[in-house]
């Protein structure tokens, strides 16, 4: 392997099966559009006739990415994004498809401890992605059920969330890129090492 597959610690970029390469972005179902005056630049999931604007003057589209990136997974989005594991993920799946449905009813049909799916139902409920309400047994008392939300409000509520976590994830990474730019004008004698990365993580957090 030669050096420019590695990180510093000797560590190759890319794993087997990471698929990195760059990307035309006309096709896509989202546009990325930049402004020509500042450094602005947006995301949008819609169509917007006429373009998007920024300072009162048409923004710039972009049309293809330099950056090499891997193409990521809907559990990583889930998991990164939400906290939402594989487990999670099943459950609120589940529901979504075959709610209204009791936990019971739920463990014995993905075979999961059934606490484990109390567990989980509890946090999606919370999360805002599923809904508990009482069911009427015919024999007497009432059951715990579990149903999805409306799928547009799911759809809203999700994009949304999701793009709160890409904005903190942007604003973390300009935060870097302006900490490198300190240590760049700084001239520091040991470079972006990982004490670097290390300090960084310190610093945001304030141990």
């Amino acid at each position: 392997m030669s050096p420019d597959d590695a990180g510093s610690d000797g560590k190759q970029l890319s794993g087997a099966g990471d698929e990195r390469e760059p990307i035309d972005l006309l096709d896509r179902e989202y546009g990325i559009y930049r402004c020509v005056d500042c450094d602005n630049v947006v995301l949008t999931m819609q169509d917007c006739d006429g373009g998007m604007t920024c300072h009162g003057e048409t923004m710039e589209r972009v049309t293809e990415s330099s950056l090499s990136i891997r193409p990521p997974d809907i559990r990583e989005v889930l998991l990164d994004a939400f906290g939402l594991p594989k487990a999670g993920l099943d459950i609120c799946l589940c529901v979504i498809g075959d709610g209204p449905i009791s936990p019971r009813e739920l463990a014995n049909r993905l075979d999961y401890d059934e606490g484990t799916v109390r567990k989980y139902l509890n946090e999606l409920v919370e999360f805002g992605l599923l809904q508990k309400s009482q069911l009427n047994r015919e024999s007497g008392g009432f059951v715990n059920v579990y149903h999805s939300i409306e799928l547009d409000e799911m759809r809203e509520e999700t994009l949304i969330g999701f793009y709160v976590w890409a904005g903190e994830a942007a604003s973390l990474i300009e935060e870097a890129n302006l900490t490198k730019e300190d240590y760049q004008n700084a001239d520091y004698e040991h470079g972006l090492t990982e004490v670097f990365w290390e300090q960084f993580s310190a610093n945001r957090t304030g141990e």
